[in-house]
């Protein structure tokens, strides 16, 4: 409806027009050629107003369903309307790669949802939809805790006790702050997610809440599990964020102390984007207490860096080789025999391990993904898909669990024998 009435409104308008230029060349040539620049054509209807009195009559009437249309879309999809009068539709870039697969269907207050961001921190898994300081349409659910691994959740409107709360905003076009609406209970709630790795999870996600709240999502789900971005396996340090802060001044108390032993305290608040900041900083390093205050920059190539940082990387950590175990058998003769346990990292291969899954049951593997992801830790064998399952302690008693298909591997190690 909207789209017909701003067409219908353009048709007219330009009809209109080209009916005005026609009646100019029936009164002269001169006339004519002028009334193809938009000053002379206002000149001639003033000056020949019986003549061309209807073609103005008709273009005028175009505005009418036009301003209507505009307005129309302005309250139902502000978005939208920017994006056509700041004529980027007219632009030949090709578009940007979106950092999250997310294929989401469905509407938050009976508007049309499309959430371009998504992250589940702290236990707060949150969905936003626009990119200003309150989002154009937002949608929270506090978990409680952050899961570690595979999240898996079901709710229905009829259980008993304690759910997730979720939470839902919008901003209105006439309006600066969001309405928001919490909705504790009487909702249905699924989540199938499994890590992916760095720092993502991705599966299934859908959620129906009650009739009044016309708020419907399904589909596939890709999210962020922290504030960390990462570029070729790497960290990006251009990113704007407190962990991508911590992670830089970890790294540097690590080279300036000679140590991995730093544990890093919480950051205070920081006003983020900046070019400089001045942070306080708090760490245990090799079991000392340390306070630091710390100057940051940011460099457009390399991104956040410590002021005055000359301190050499950290010598690699050359691992360990496996002590050899000697096995001794005695046969019926008595005779001794010895031989050593065979290093299976000789001639190893993504296809070897796929034949044989149970020969390399608990190793520790490692495994670059043609995104550019990488994941470490145990093989845990291989699930119903054929997909290669690894396991990575977090330390106390959280584990990761990658799951990651074989047409997705790049490069695949095996680190010990």
């Amino acid at each position: 409806m909207v789209a017909l009435l701003i067409l219908g409104g353009l048709l007219l308008i330009i009809t209109g027009l080209v009916w005005l230029v026609m009646l100019a060349f029936g009164t002269s040539l001169l006339w004519g050629i002028g009334s193809l620049i938009p000053p002379i054509n206002l000149a001639y209807a003033l000056r020949h107003w019986r003549i061309a009195r209807k073609a103005v009559v008709l273009g005028s009437m175009g505005a009418i369903p036009l301003v209507v249309g505009v307005t129309m879309l302005a309250a139902q999809d502000p978005g939208r309307l920017q994006a056509i009068l700041s004529l980027r539709w007219m632009g030949g870039d090709e578009p940007q790669l979106a950092e999250l697969d997310i294929r989401l269907r469905g509407e938050l207050n009976g508007q049309r949802f499309l959430p371009q961001h998504a992250e589940l921190i702290d236990g707060v898994l949150t969905l936003r939809e626009g990119h200003d300081f309150y989002a154009r349409r937002e949608l929270v659910i506090r978990l409680g805790e952050q899961p570690q691994g595979a999240l898996r959740l079901d709710v229905l409107p009829q259980d008993a006790g304690k759910q997730p709360e979720v939470e839902i905003s919008w901003v209105l076009p006439d309006q600066d702050l969001p309405e928001a609406r919490r909705i504790p209970r009487g909702y249905t709630l699924h989540l199938d997610l499994q890590p992916v790795a760095p720092n993502k999870l991705a599966g299934e996600f859908h959620l129906v809440l009650p009739p009044r709240f016309a708020t419907t999502l399904s589909g596939r789900l890709e999210l962020f599990m922290d504030q960390l971005r990462y570029r070729d396996g790497r960290v990006d340090t251009t990113y704007d964020s407190r962990d991508t802060l911590a992670h830089v001044i970890r790294d540097y108390l690590q080279r300036r102390f000679s140590t991995r032993e730093v544990d890093l305290r919480p950051l205070p608040a920081l006003s983020l984007p900046a070019r400089e900041l001045e942070v306080q900083v708090g760490a245990r390093i090799a079991g000392q207490p340390q306070d630091l205050l710390l100057q940051l920059f940011k460099n457009d190539a390399s991104g956040w860096r410590v002021r005055n940082d000359r301190y050499p990387p950290l010598a690699p950590v050359v691992p360990q080789p496996a002590t050899a175990t000697l096995v001794v058998a005695r046969d019926a003769v008595g005779s001794i025999s010895t031989s050593l346990p065979v290093d299976r990292r000789e001639h190893f291969s993504l296809q070897q391990l796929l034949t044989n899954p149970r020969d390399y049951q608990n190793l520790e593997l490692r495994v670059a993904t043609l995104r550019g992801s990488m994941a470490q830790g145990r093989f845990a064998g291989l699930d119903q898909d054929g997909r290669l399952v690894i396991r990575r302690s977090l330390g106390g008693a959280g584990v990761a669990i990658f799951s990651v298909g074989a047409e997705e591997i790049e490069r695949i190690e095996l680190l010990e024998p």
